[in-house]
């Protein structure tokens, strides 16, 4: 399946707007403390009692990095001090022994994902170590069908470790490229060479990894449309599975490794609509489908084929092939998904340490849902993952008249209407090709918590 694009700047440029990612529904600033331990064992045993128990999903945050990229948003730790890694590994295992005695051992680990930080930080040994100490906790899927994915930085790691990655039961690989021109890489702070990159892809293909993914970022300092163009024409020389293209969010008076970029550097924010504008074009030219939000696949891949029969997933990893799973978060600042509840653990590496020396999970703040908002959760996600929304399907499901139920919501999009990026017809909300750049707005109808304050909490949806 593909799509074409008719990029239209003035409604890009109008439709721009902060709002949120819906990697989950009610958004984290939802979440509070007052959602304790004692709400996530709760959780953890009400969905061992369902009908037909999820199957689980983990993943893990490791949090460290040699050294520092300086768009980088993420909770991480820039140390070169290697007994670090040992320490946090150490307490990490007896994290894991904890939360899988809360969930029914007859119920399979389908789905992994090691993030960071850096997850290649930790050394062949440790992530053997670490893997260890998960199939003996849970009765992990080691058949192939599995998802077992890792984010790999290529400066730390070289093509023999590609291939252990392979045989600790990794299948699918994600590296972090963001852009090959060497200027923007120093303006960064992540120097890597093409060469790097070419030998790890190869190695990757020649391990049979399942999908190999290429990431980037758009709106970096000195990107210009001409030193992108070679980037993504290098990328599409190397022909990823996958590849996802994030629009990066400048935001130095709240993230302080941000403010060590020379503010002359900065793009103007017409440069970063040419460069989005430049790399649909050439990504859909090239073959790949858009998946949606910042994700592009090869049409054989396995995200464009659930695309295109409506089994496509979105959860805090962003979109997946495999059926909804309970989702455990382990390791710090973590993210979990339980039943009707979220979960997040400490951000803190030393109350992390702390909670575990306890004996106590280190969940800080969650949130459990409510009928409302597992309904719109669906809602939502339906348009996120396929692009529509039946409104009989959650008329059935829900008891409901759908559009009386969201009244407010729908004529809320009569704009969108008029604009020509969706329809809203007496039985269905399809999204027109204009739209599915726009589907966070579209979404945002659905939000029920979204208020005026809520909104600078966000990056811009295009």
């Amino acid at each position: 399946m593909t799509r074409s694009f008719d990029f239209n700047r003035a409604l890009v440029e109008k439709y721009d707007l902060p709002g949120p990612r819906y990697t989950s529904y009610p958004t984290a600033p939802q979440f509070h403390q007052a959602f304790a331990v004692d709400d996530y064992q709760r959780a953890a045993s009400d969905s061992n009692q369902a009908i037909t128990p999820k199957s689980l999903s983990v993943y893990i945050h490791i949090p460290f990095c040699k050294s520092l990229c300086y768009y980088c948003a993420c909770n991480k730790i820039i140390t070169r001090k290697a007994h670090r890694a040992v320490e946090y590994l150490a307490y990490l295992k007896r994290e894991i022994v904890m939360q899988a005695a809360l969930f029914d051992r007859s119920r399979k680990l389908t789905q992994l994902h090691l993030g960071g930080g850096t997850p290649t930080y930790l050394t062949g040994e440790q992530l053997a170590d670490l893997m260890d100490c998960l199939r003996q906790a849970f009765d992990m899927d080691d058949s192939d069908d599995h998802e077992f994915s890792i984010e790999v930085d290529p400066r730390t790691i070289n093509t023999q470790q590609i291939q252990l990655l392979r045989q600790l039961g990794f299948n699918r690989l994600s590296f972090g490229v963001q852009d090959f021109d060497p200027d923007v890489q120093a303006a960064v702070n992540r120097r890597q060479s093409e060469e790097q990159i070419h030998a790890l892809v190869a190695a990757a293909r020649q391990a049979q990894f399942k999908s190999i993914s290429v990431d980037l970022i758009y709106g970096l300092p000195l990107q210009t449309v001409e030193s992108f163009d070679v980037t993504l024409g290098k990328i599409i020389a190397l022909c990823p599975d996958r590849i996802a293209a994030y629009s990066y969010a400048h935001l130095p008076e709240l993230v302080r490794a941000q403010r060590l970029i020379r503010p002359a550097d900065m793009p103007p924010p017409e440069r970063k609509l040419e460069l989005l504008e430049l790399t649909i074009r050439r990504l859909t030219e090239a073959g790949y489908v858009y998946i949606g939000m910042d994700h592009f696949a090869l049409p054989d891949d396995e995200l464009a084929l659930a695309r295109a029969n409506g089994t496509l997933q979105r959860n805090f990893q962003g979109y997946s092939t495999h059926a909804d799973c309970d989702l455990i978060g382990l390791g710090v600042s973590s993210i979990g998904k339980v039943g009707d509840s979220y979960s997040q653990s400490v951000k803190e590496l030393s109350q992390y340490y702390a909670r575990l020396d306890q004996g106590l999970l280190p969940v800080h703040r969650g949130y459990r849902l409510s009928a409302d908002d597992q309904l719109r959760r669906e809602v939502i996600s339906d348009l996120m993952c396929h692009g529509r929304i039946d409104f009989g399907k959650f008329e059935a499901r829900h008891d409901i008249c759908f559009t009386d139920y969201f009244a407010e919501a729908l004529m809320q999009l009569d704009e969108h209407v008029r604009d020509g990026l969706l329809q809203i017809h007496k039985d269905a909300l399809v999204l027109l090709p204009h739209g599915h750049l726009m589907m966070r707005s579209a979404a945002m109808a659905f939000d029920a918590y979204l208020g005026v304050d809520q909104k600078g909490r966000f990056s811009r949806t295009v």
